[in-house]
């Protein structure tokens, strides 16, 4: 879900991937309704996991696995990772799905602020 809203509510001011810890090689069902029913774009999300390269290219990693980056990322890393405690709604009913998608856009909303606040300070 964050991809495809950073996508369209962020993108002039970030590039957004999403890549999973331990991806299960498909989008659930209910994250693709969710996201279409709320107006957000669905192609070319699959699932996939952290790549090295994608990784080193990276200025911010939003960590919503569930780990705290401690526990998931190496040490040196860290201060390019910021963890979000979402929760994950597989297995959930569509109302969860809904609950999660609008707390991950009020997420982003307020990293774009941030984002847009620490940019006119410069």
């Amino acid at each position: 879900m964050a991809e495809s809203i950073a996508l369209r509510d962020a993108a002039d001011l970030f590039e957004s991937s999403s890549a999973g810890l331990s991806p299960l090689g498909v989008v659930q069902k209910l994250t693709l309704e969710t996201l279409q029913s709320n107006g957000y774009p669905t192609d070319g999300l699959y699932s996939k996991p952290i790549l090295n390269a994608a990784w080193a290219d990276a200025d911010l990693v939003i960590n919503m696995s569930g780990y705290q980056r401690e526990r998931a990322f190496p040490r040196s890393e860290w201060d390019k990772v910021e963890d979000w405690p979402v929760e994950d709604p597989y297995g959930c009913d569509p109302g969860v799905y809904q609950r999660i998608f609008e707390d991950i856009r009020t997420r982003i909303a307020s990293l774009t602020a941030r984002l847009r606040d620490g940019a006119a300070d410069k």
